[in-house]
């Protein structure tokens, strides 16, 4: 039985693994739990899985839940980042689902790792600010690490059985987001409300914003380049609205390989957690012959500028990449808060890259040192956005 601890376990992805935990007791337990701030959910799945520990960002709301939870609880409440770090590392854990957002999820799953615990990831920020140096550790530890992002997941499904060399390219999908065949003139005027209707995937917030501009299938295709071992322009990304082909793999004979299945996150998560089998799940059957109609093309790098700017970022490489992730999260929140329009975000992403001399980063000191330096010239710039 897999003994697993779930960062984020209060979001999509988290709530979605506890389901697939769930349905396959004999196989999966629910040992530790980490969340952001949402105590009531928290409380509900320490109640309903009796973890052995969980942990909340801040303190305040941890000595709440201890209270709720009262003294016959056998679950261990902790808090901030050693909290995390705790729940991460414990020896009664062998598998790690790292699901958290943003850049808040690196430190927790590079201690995971360090711990020599096998990895399911959907936190791509962790790839995009420090792919070299995770890869390595996880090398140095013998330990996998398995991609959660239904792109990711299908790409190594479709490898399977296949030489690396024998690989032409990879082909991730995007369903276009809301925002596929609007014009500049009205993302000019998007609303937070608007940028968070998606057409097909129900994710958090930031994610969410992300798929609308685009940056998040960047950010997918630095994360693709670290986990398969290739170079960016053996990556291609394409618009396929239907969010049925979940990616492909383009073989040098011309075979192309793909994966398709309903548009639910719990494939790819049971998939993670069985890998190399694939477990029975809950979802229906995936039915083409109701789908009638699969589309393809090419995405609007001018219109999508975050995206051309995340592919940009990995060709400058070194601390560029990191850079980009911590300007996007500041971009997503102030467009989020109403302080930048929608077209700003990338206008406050490419200002930040231009002000960065890139470095070289060889631990995750350096990393987090980016990512700082990214945040503090991007809450600068913003306000001179701000006032123009």
């Amino acid at each position: 039985m897999k003994r697993i601890a779930i960062l984020g376990s209060t979001g999509s992805i988290g709530s979605n693994a506890l389901r697939v935990i769930e349905a396959n007791p004999s196989e999966y337990k629910a040992v530790a739990l980490a969340a952001g701030r949402n105590v009531d959910l928290l409380q509900e799945q320490i109640e309903k899985y009796q973890p052995l520990c969980a942990a909340l960002l801040e303190e305040e709301p941890a000595e709440r839940l201890r209270e709720r939870l009262g003294s016959r609880s056998k679950t261990r409440i902790f808090s901030g980042t050693d909290g995390f770090l705790h729940v991460s590392t414990m020896p009664e854990v062998d598998t790690v689902i790292s699901a958290m957002t943003g850049a808040s999820g690196l430190l927790p799953t590079y201690a995971a790792l360090t711990a020599g615990k096998q990895m399911a990831l959907a936190n791509k920020e962790t790839m995009v600010m420090a792919g070299q140096i995770v890869m390595a550790q996880a090398a140095s530890q013998q330990v996998a690490i398995l991609p959660i992002d239904s792109e990711h997941s299908a790409i190594l499904q479709s490898l399977q059985g296949h030489p690396k060399e024998d690989v032409k390219r990879i082909i991730l999908t995007a369903s276009g987001g809301p925002f596929r065949e609007a014009s500049l003139a009205h993302l000019e005027k998007v609303t937070p409300e608007e940028a968070l209707q998606h057409p097909t995937w129900t994710m958090g917030r930031k994610i969410t914003i992300d798929s609308a501009t685009l940056m998040n299938k960047g950010l997918e295709a630095i994360e693709a380049k670290w986990l398969f071992d290739l170079p960016i322009d053996q990556i291609s990304i394409l618009i396929h609205p239907q969010s049925i082909v979940h990616s492909m793999v383009e073989y040098r004979d011309g075979s192309v390989i793909a994966q398709l299945g309903v548009p639910s996150m719990i494939t790819p998560i049971s998939y993670a957690l069985s890998f190399p089998k694939h477990l029975k799940t809950p979802l229906p059957s995936l039915k083409l012959e109701e789908i009638g109609m699969l589309t393809f093309s090419k995405p609007d790098l001018k219109k999508f500028k975050c995206l051309e700017l995340a592919l940009r970022s990995v060709e400058i490489g070194h601390s560029m990449p990191a850079v980009l992730n911590g300007a996007n999260e500041v971009a997503v929140e102030s467009f989020l808060q109403g302080e930048i329009g929608f077209l700003q975000i990338p206008e406050l992403i490419e200002k930040t890259m231009e002000a960065h001399t890139p470095f070289a980063m060889d631990g995750i000191e350096g990393v987090l040192e980016a990512d700082a330096w990214a945040r503090d010239e991007a809450n600068t710039l913003k306000r001179h956005l701000r006032t123009h």
